[in-house]
């Protein structure tokens, strides 16, 4: 079945760097978008990220954009957002997830398109 683990998550001052990472497992993602997502406490679900495994296209929230990078390692399957600048309001558990043609293509920005999801990673900026 398919896996999603996260890691990398912490604490951090503001203005500060994370690396997070989401290995993936359980099937071949060649065709699949990854993403990354965040919640934080009493919000909704929203979209950071996210990668066509095939070609590497990437999608960034307002939000992050020129902050944050959406990357993938072929041979070890694994997604990698890399978070810089830092601000007190990305605290937020972050979540990898995986989803496939066609709803995610148009939809890469909707938590709804996605069929696969870890477990979350904690991130908390401290200001």
């Amino acid at each position: 079945q398919v896996e999603l683990v996260e890691s990398g998550g912490g604490l951090v001052q503001a203005g500060g760097s994370l690396r997070l990472s989401c290995a993936a497992s359980g099937r071949t993602f060649s065709s699949y978008t990854l993403g990354w997502f965040r919640q934080a406490p009493g919000k909704e679900r929203e979209f950071v990220a996210a990668i066509r495994w095939s070609g590497g296209r990437t999608r960034y929230a307002d939000s992050v954009q020129g902050r944050f990078t959406i990357s993938r390692d072929d041979a070890k399957t694994t997604v990698y957002l890399q978070m810089n600048s830092l601000k007190p309001e990305d605290t937020a558990v972050y979540y990898c997830a995986a989803g496939s043609p066609p709803r995610v293509v148009p939809g890469y920005g909707s938590p709804g398109a996605y069929d696969y999801w870890g477990q979350g990673t904690q991130v908390t900026v401290s200001s």
